[in-house]
């Protein structure tokens, strides 16, 4: 505990004696000042003691006394000491009437003790309570240190119990990892709002959240300029000395716990490529050899393998990829569930078990993002662009190699589409027909019916229509013709005209094939 102004009074070498304010001197005083100003306040801090001889003051004038209490406890002054003996052979009555009407604390300092012997209790009192601080603050990181090798969950239990309050840790998508006491889970999910707008900061970062029943002060986790995590700490009041040791301590050893180093990164890295190759080569036995139990039993069960690309070049492409693998890593870790993750420049590659929470957390993340701290809500077709995503159908390792192919072709429907997410299966359950939209098919359809379209403009017969019609009967001239409200031989002129024009002949399947999707492609062009 810091000095108080009581236990100045109670001090057996001060002999002060208290005059007015006694229900405020439990008050904290962070140091003793003398001044004999009219006007000290501009030279306060707040928290003082000030102690005067009133030298130069009118000390038995009213309004100048109530002027001058008024004043000190604007500035926050937290007690007024007078050396009787001095000026004045007692406190006059204007002062001490102006310290009752204000509430300051108001000592009497007998003429025998000096202002430097209060200053020097002040100091050493100051400095035992940040010496007990400190030895406190060095105890809590040695507890905190043996709690830390049983896991975040013990550690935070410990740190919880040092503040008096609650602690919650979040991993790096923003989840709760563990939590203390029980109660706390709850109110540590409330805050993912703040949460989340603290690891969109550059780390180090810190906040404080107000506003409730207690004070919460979060503080990111890492070493990077990328939070990799973040520790809330709710309390009743305002952290003390030694207790902000102990946040710290927690800092550095949760950032110690969540941050890998450098070297063992690129070693898993290397790793899970290695496996990849080996997936990709149809090489199941190999890969298990070499993963060893480091992916569970992940390479012997049905999995997913997603492919996820971001737009620009490596530095524009690593933050959404991690962002994503951010979530899909958390969503794992708390189901207890390998997760696989080899990344490849603006592409990342991802295995994951089938019907698990990181396949669900891979659908959640890219239909809803939060931008500037704003609350989640779906992405914009211009937002889209920052990360687009294929998933293949389920496979086991055997088929590794068809998984990765069918991951590629969703990921490239989902880039022509503008859509972030696509699932192989979609592709295999619906129609061919939308795939017609790219722009590249749509030239190739103006470029193989412009010479149609062109006769067509002459007025001299609607090739086009009736190329439609004919294709849509499937060759049947009755009906085509009666479509078109036209006879069967001007119907047979026109087909005849179509293929001297295109120098190709409708009897090859191949032709009318290519003919018929270009007519589809076009109309879905036009909007028809």
């Amino acid at each position: 505990m810091p000095p108080t102004l009581a236990s100045l009074v109670h001090h057996s070498a001060l002999k002060l004696v208290v005059r007015a304010g006694e229900d405020r001197l439990e008050t904290p005083v962070r140091w003793a000042h003398v001044s004999e100003l009219a006007d000290p306040v501009p030279y306060m801090e707040g928290g003082e003691l000030l102690l005067i001889t009133a030298m130069k003051l009118d000390a038995e004038d009213p309004e100048a006394m109530r002027r001058y209490v008024r004043r000190l406890v604007g500035a926050g002054v937290v007690g007024l000491g007078f050396a009787v003996g001095v000026s004045y052979e007692d406190i006059p009555q204007a002062l001490l009437k102006a310290a009752e009407e204000e509430h300051l604390p108001l000592l009497e300092v007998p003429r025998r003790t000096p202002f430097l012997a209060i200053s020097k209790a002040v100091s050493a009192a100051i400095a035992a309570d940040q010496y007990r601080a400190v030895t406190a603050g060095f105890e809590a990181q040695r507890e905190l240190t043996r709690a830390a090798l049983a896991g975040p969950a013990e550690l935070v239990a410990r740190l919880a119990a040092h503040v008096d309050g609650w602690a919650a840790v979040y991993d790096a998508a923003g989840a709760v990892v563990a939590a203390a006491p029980d109660w706390a889970g709850r109110r540590a999910t409330r805050l993912a709002d703040d949460v989340e707008r603290l690891r969109l900061r550059p780390a180090p970062a810190s906040a404080v959240v107000g506003g409730t029943d207690d004070r919460v002060e979060l503080q990111s986790l890492g070493a990077g300029r990328r939070a990799r995590g973040a520790l809330a700490v709710g309390t009743a009041a305002p952290l003390g000395t030694a207790e902000r040791y102990a946040v710290h301590s927690a800092i550095a050893l949760l950032t110690l716990t969540t941050e890998r180093t450098r070297a063992l990164q690129a070693a898993e890295a290397r790793l899970g490529a290695a496996v990849l190759r080996m997936l990709l080569a149809g090489e199941p036995d190999h890969a298990r050899a070499v993963a060893g139990d480091l992916y569970g039993g992940l390479l012997d069960a049905p999995f997913r393998l997603l492919i996820a690309e971001a737009a620009g070049d490596a530095a524009d492409a690593a933050e959404p990829l991690q962002a994503l693998v951010d979530a899909l890593e958390s969503a794992a870790a708390r189901a207890g569930e390998a997760i696989l993750v080899v990344p490849d420049g603006v592409r990342v590659v991802i295995l994951a078990a089938d019907g698990g929470e990181a396949v669900a957390a891979c659908a959640v993340h890219t239909a809803t993002a939060v931008r500037g701290g704003d609350q989640a809500r779906p992405l914009e077709p211009a937002e889209q662009d920052d990360l687009v995503v294929g998933l293949s159908a389920p496979a086991g390792p055997i088929a590794a190699a068809t998984a990765f192919k069918q991951a590629e072709q969703a990921l490239s429907v989902a880039r022509r589409r503008g859509r972030t997410l696509v699932e192989h299966e979609e592709l295999a359950t619906g129609s061919v027909l939308p795939l017609l939209a790219d722009d590249a098919v749509r030239a190739f359809a103006d470029g193989m019916l412009r010479a149609l379209h062109e006769h067509d403009a002459t007025g001299r017969g609607d090739l086009v229509a009736s190329l439609r019609a004919w294709l849509s009967r499937h060759g049947q001239w009755d009906a085509a013709a009666a479509q078109l409200g036209v006879h069967r031989h001007t119907l047979r002129y026109r087909m005849r005209r179509v293929e001297e024009i295109l120098g190709r002949s409708l009897d090859d399947p191949d032709v009318r094939m290519e003919l018929w999707l270009a007519l589809k492609a076009t109309s879905m062009g036009a909007g028809e």
